[in-house]
């Protein structure tokens, strides 16, 4: 259904929804860097990796676990998904920070629950996103809303993978915690960018002509 290079990363999504210009970066771009935080969510991962499967109080468990829906054209994995006695299907996303809601994180579980139940032919109502620095759970409902702008998501990053584009940089809070604040210099380019709106604004049109691009005067 889907050619190789339309396949969504389930992890872009909540790039995605963070910041639509990382999200470029990282999957359009290739361009990935190691900051503190990257560190320690990978060292959070690596210890929800360690096992393929084990068996904890009747409840199976299942760590990086593959994931694909051929429906979204999505795929990536689970980092844990447990297999409940009463055959409940409850997936789990790490993450290294403190629990608090942040909706790309419920994004990014939500996908994984429809992965799953295009898998395995089941509803998916409930997970969760555990967070290693308290250790500690915040449940996560699988709304008919959150699944709409899950998909809404998917379809932008797609269109954004196809045409190539990169996003313009916001140069906000976010930045301070982003990774890839140095090859996305949100700072510089903010700064260009209004410079050229502002050198606009004073620019006379003589004759219905407007201004030439600084690449045409080139």
């Amino acid at each position: 259904m889907w050619a190789d290079h339309d396949y969504v990363m389930i992890s872009a999504i909540e790039h995605y929804s963070y910041c639509p210009r990382q999200c470029a970066l990282i999957h359009v771009e290739q361009v990935f860097d190691e900051n503190m935080f990257t560190l320690r969510g990978r060292a959070a991962h690596t210890r929800a990796d360690q096992s393929a499967g084990a068996m904890e109080a009747s409840v199976r468990i299942e760590r990086a676990l593959p994931l694909w829906s051929d429906r979204l054209g999505l795929v990536g994995r689970a980092d844990v998904v447990e297999f409940r006695a009463d055959g409940t299907v409850y997936p789990v996303e790490y993450k290294h920070g403190v629990r608090r809601v942040k909706i790309h994180d419920d994004l990014q579980l939500c996908a994984q629950a429809v992965c799953l139940e295009e898998m395995l032919d089941i509803s998916v109502l409930v997970g969760a996103v555990y967070y290693h620095s308290t250790h500690r759970r915040r449940e996560v409902v699988f709304t008919p809303e959150l699944r709409a702008e899950m998909e809404r998501i998917v379809a932008r990053i797609r269109q954004m993978q196809r045409a190539g584009t990169m996003p313009p940089p916001w140069n906000d809070s976010r930045c301070r915690h982003c990774s890839l604040a140095d090859a996305c210099m949100p700072d510089v380019l903010e700064r260009s960018r209004f410079a050229y709106h502002l050198r606009r604004l004073y620019v006379p049109e003589a004759s219905g002509v407007l201004e030439r691009s600084d690449e045409e005067r080139e």
